[in-house]
């Protein structure tokens, strides 16, 4: 379990878990905490999940993290949704019935699910098992036409129970802490793939810019991988945070002296902070072919790059976004054999606006994780 946070009591939502399925499978009402609207905040809802199909796996939602993006799907701060809608892509819970060509997965088994639920499989990133640059677009895991399933609008995991493909679905190593694990499904695989991408290995020197939900995920899996780990940060109130969770050093970035100091020095950063910033000073502190991948996603635009930066060193500007199924399972069972996984507090379904408002002013150290067995009881009709 995360140190400090106490076990979490018994579900008392739980699907039952079924041995064997006898005759057709039919679909459920599922308990859920969605918006009805851009200005509804989230309230209680009930969706209609739908019947495992042959290759479906139905499973009982035990927590679920909290990601900035749902603050802004929910919102409506990403353009028009389809309301209501239920959020969360950080999904965690035990099989409770499975379609009848599923032999991979069985009732009772921990999975997860992270930010899609299926892609065209057909184009050549989907072959590859990079579902996530599918040519066709991804489905994501809520607020997404799903063209397999009547264009139904998907619905995430704030919620009592959900229906995935076997396909997207993760095997949880029972090692790892299951509240603590679910932002690994996002957090955790958008910071891994880029740090497997570029092969980080010990004798490397990983720059990690920002220490929120992204930032104290990609110090402990960059320091996993054997690399030195420096942060860099605008507060000086981080310091002591990022030597916790395992930096060897820390460098605030409005320091022009400490930032000039780290001129060469660093192999790949990892940029998670999500406002405009110059990127220009960092780019100083690489190496020669060094790279820089951007995670975080300003709504603004950003200074300019000044391309002699990038000429004079052989440098990459890169971004990344999450991971394919295969290298999702794969940092599972890396962060098992590692120890290592998300920092969260957790919340129940009343604390979910709080917790939103919370996350809006960086309140959090560092996810934000719900327990499912907070939520009320499905009424009989479903609102989605």
């Amino acid at each position: 379990m995360t140190p400090g946070r106490p076990v979490p009591p018994p579900l008392n939502l739980r699907i039952p878990v079924e041995e064997a399925a006898v005759g057709p499978l039919e679909g459920r009402l599922a308990a859920a905490r969605g918006a009805s609207s851009a200005t509804s905040g989230l309230v209680a809802l009930t969706l209609a999940r739908r019947a495992p199909k042959a290759d479906d796996v139905e499973i009982a939602i035990e927590f679920c993290g909290l990601c900035h993006s749902d603050v802004h799907a929910t919102r409506g701060e990403w353009g028009s949704q389809n309301y209501p809608l239920v959020p969360g892509h950080e999904i965690v819970g035990r099989v409770s019935r499975v379609g009848s060509d599923v032999v991979d997965f069985q009732p009772g088994d921990r999975v997860g699910v992270g930010c899609m639920v299926d892609s065209c499989r057909e184009c050549g990133s989907c072959r590859e098992g990079l579902e996530q640059y599918c040519e066709r677009g991804l489905t994501g895991t809520y607020g997404a036409r799903d063209a397999r399933n009547g264009d139904a609008v998907t619905q995430g995991g704030y919620a009592s129970s959900v229906v995935v493909d076997r396909r997207y679905v993760l095997r949880v190593p029972k090692s790892l802490d299951p509240a603590a694990a679910a932002p690994l499904l996002c957090a955790g695989i958008t910071t891994f793939s880029p740090l497997r991408h570029f092969g980080v290995r010990e004798g490397h020197v990983v720059g990690v810019v920002g220490l929120g939900g992204l930032g104290h995920m990609a110090v402990k899996l960059a320091k996993a991988m054997g690399a030195e780990v420096k942060v860099f940060t605008t507060s000086e109130s981080k310091v002591s945070a990022a030597l916790e969770l395992g930096a060897d050093a820390v460098v605030l970035s409005r320091d022009e002296e400490a930032l000039a100091a780290e001129n060469r020095s660093i192999d790949v950063i990892i940029d998670t902070v999500a406002a405009p910033h110059d990127l220009n000073p960092l780019f100083r502190t690489l190496r020669r072919d060094g790279a820089l991948f951007q995670l975080g996603l300003p709504s603004e635009a950003m200074p300019p790059v000044n391309p002699g930066a990038l000429i004079r060193r052989r440098i990459s500007y890169a971004g990344s976004l999450i991971g394919g199924i295969a290298e999702t399972q794969e940092m599972l069972d890396f962060c098992a054999e590692h120890g290592v996984v998300s920092d969260i507090e957790l919340v129940g379904a009343e604390q979910l606006n709080d917790a939103y408002d919370r996350m809006v002013a960086g309140d959090v150290k560092y996810r934000f994780v719900l327990d499912t067995s907070t939520l009320q009881e499905p009424s009989e009709r479903a609102d989605a």
